[in-house]
């Protein structure tokens, strides 16, 4: 007998008007989801330095130039990539060091042709006597579908092929795969009739069944059924940021704008981050509007994003700046720009706020890098207490440092080139600038061979303070006490981006002071021939979070083909300043 719904008005039918809980393949389906469920659920409840030579650090910084690079004299250029921190630069440095190992073929793939038109039930067995697979004939074939985002009317097709043959019950997996493809394709009608069947039969569902029910529900006049699912979820766990999301959209949708800013303020009060999307959404919603009341909460979250150092996309960018345009009464001027070396706009010319440290800031920071890095960061260094305090008694009587160098870490930088000759190229070029030099080492580096040579590594010792920790010391938290312990002008030099240091720091704020710490401060090596001159791509001068002051705004702003790592910043800036 074909099974081939023309409504899906019908398709309730195929549970033979039973939609309590029973026996039979989708109530066992169910109990899997069910029992993970409760699984999730019971985990759920689950001062004053001494004299330093900061001119000549200034000098040494001034003089550093980023790879074959126009004319420095030239006012008008920005800072573009050419720092450390730079989105994209992770991206060329792979790039330019590409990995040897070979491509990993695809895997096999089945290659039957899914259907494009409705099929009857003896089609349907007919394509799965083709089949070869492994799996399981119909949890593949769905799967497919749903990949391939086919159309509805197949999926219908499919499933009263499958209720046929399985006493009209219709599996949760494949009643899930259903709506997703209902909901992608804004079938409203059809999301209601599942939305329906789910609800009778099934007491509690799994995440992502209540995911997908407040997605397509929001798009229906019945979208504040989503909000009573929201309920159900928080009976039992912390619902998705994702949830949140639709949600604010769809009250957006339906013009009610106090649920949406109710809900914004219930997700934040879980302590989640919000999506990009779900804050872009405040934004689009309130153009042409004049509400003060909404204009500050829309500045609220400006604030947030810069609290959290949080970037909108290009197309986020795009909506700030039309609804600053849009205010009625103002005039707002937005411009996408790029910010030059010195930390000016090239839009209006104001100077960005400076990536340096208060002294308060400072203090603070290198209070809590002593007691979670140094003393307490026992997981990330391996030294002994007596080493440790062997250095600080160096440190104390050495310091200030104005350049605190990772020996090791500096002289591998360049595989072809002898470790030694490299190290002591660049503790030459910057002991001729006249700066106090530290040179953290291993005690290995002291034997003679062939990528150590003797006589090279104690002209290094002549020109730099030297200390040279037992082989199975890290040097890390050496390097980021006597560089902290040296005054805010002290800079480092690694290749390392102290990503686990960041990680064992306490809460956001501290971590967030580290990351600017660090990119004030961090001098990175360009690539080098032999014998040409050591250069240094620029350290940042200017903090890249948004910022304001009160008739001026600057946003940083993550470009749409730019890829990049959670530890760099945005090149590109949204300058938004009031007409006078």
């Amino acid at each position: 007998m074909a099974f081939c719904l023309s409504g899906f008005r019908s398709f309730p039918k195929l549970w033979k008007n039973n939609l309590s809980l029973g026996s039979g393949p989708a109530n066992s389906l169910f109990c899997a989801g069910h029992c993970a469920f409760r699984s999730q659920q019971r985990w759920l409840c689950l001062t004053t330095v001494s004299p330093q030579n900061t001119n000549a650090t200034n000098l040494l910084i001034a003089k550093t130039r980023y790879g074959r690079k126009k004319d420095e004299g030239n006012n008008k250029q920005a800072a573009s990539d050419s720092h450390l921190f730079a989105a994209g630069a992770a991206k060329k440095r792979s790039q330019m060091n590409p990995s040897n190992k070979d491509p990993i073929p695809p895997s096999q793939r089945n290659s039957m042709q899914l259907p494009t038109k409705p099929l009857t039930s003896e089609e349907w067995e007919k394509l799965k006597e083709d089949y070869k697979g492994r799996a399981n004939f119909e949890t593949w074939i769905s799967a497919q579908l749903t990949h391939q985002r086919s159309s509805v009317n197949v999926a219908k097709s499919l499933l009263a092929w499958a209720a046929a043959k399985n006493n009209g019950i219709v599996s949760y997996d494949l009643l899930v795969k259903y709506l997703y493809l209902c909901i992608f394709h804004e079938q409203t009608s059809e999301i209601i009739d599942v939305y329906e069947i789910m609800k009778a039969r099934y007491k509690i569902l799994e995440q992502g069944g209540y995911t997908l029910l407040i997605r397509g529900l929001i798009l229906a006049d019945r979208w504040r059924e989503a909000l009573l699912l929201l309920e159900d979820v928080k009976k039992v766990m912390v619902p998705s940021k994702k949830n949140y999301d639709d949600c604010i959209r769809g009250a957006f949708l339906h013009q009610d704008v106090n649920t949406a800013w109710k809900l914004y303020q219930e997700l934040l009060g879980y302590n989640l981050i919000p999506m990009l999307e779900t804050l872009k959404a405040f934004f689009d919603f309130g153009k042409d509007i004049k509400d003060d009341q909404y204009a500050n909460k829309l500045q609220d979250i400006l604030l947030y994003l810069r609290n959290n150092q949080c970037y909108p996309g290009e197309s986020f960018a795009h909506s700030i700046k039309t609804w600053f345009e849009s205010i009625p009464g103002e005039q707002w001027k937005g411009q996408f720009t790029t910010i030059q070396k010195s930390g000016q706009c090239l839009s209006c010319g104001k100077m960005l706020e400076s990536i340096y440290l208060t002294p308060e800031e400072y203090e603070f920071l290198k209070e809590n890098i002593m007691r979670n890095v140094i003393d307490g960061g026992d997981q990330y260094k391996k030294t002994t207490p007596k080493e440790l305090t062997r250095f600080q008694n160096f440190v104390k009587n050495c310091a200030p440092f104005d350049i605190v160098i990772d020996g090791l870490n500096v002289a591998k930088m360049f595989p072809r080139a002898r470790e030694s000759q490299f190290l002591l190229d660049v503790v030459t070029h910057l002991a001729n600038q006249n700066l106090r030099l530290l040179v953290l080492g291993r005690k290995h580096m002291l034997t003679p061979g062939s990528r150590w040579k003797k006589d090279e590594m104690e002209k290094v010792q002549r020109q730099a303070s030297c200390f040279f920790a037992d082989n199975i010391s890290k040097d890390d938290p050496f390097l980021l006490y006597a560089t902290l312990h040296s005054g805010n002008h002290c800079k480092f030099i690694t290749k390392d981006l102290m990503r686990d240091h960041k990680a064992c720091l306490p809460d956001a704020k501290t971590q967030r002071l580290f990351f600017k710490w660090q990119q004030g401060h961090q001098l990175a090596i360009i690539s080098r021939f032999p014998g040409s001159k050591i250069t240094f791509q620029h350290v940042l001068r200017y903090d890249t979070v948004v910022q304001t002051t009160g008739d001026s705004w600057h946003i940083p702003y993550d470009e749409d083909q730019v890829e990049r790592y959670s530890y760099e910043v945005p090149n590109k800036w949204l300058c938004l300043h009031r007409k006078t």
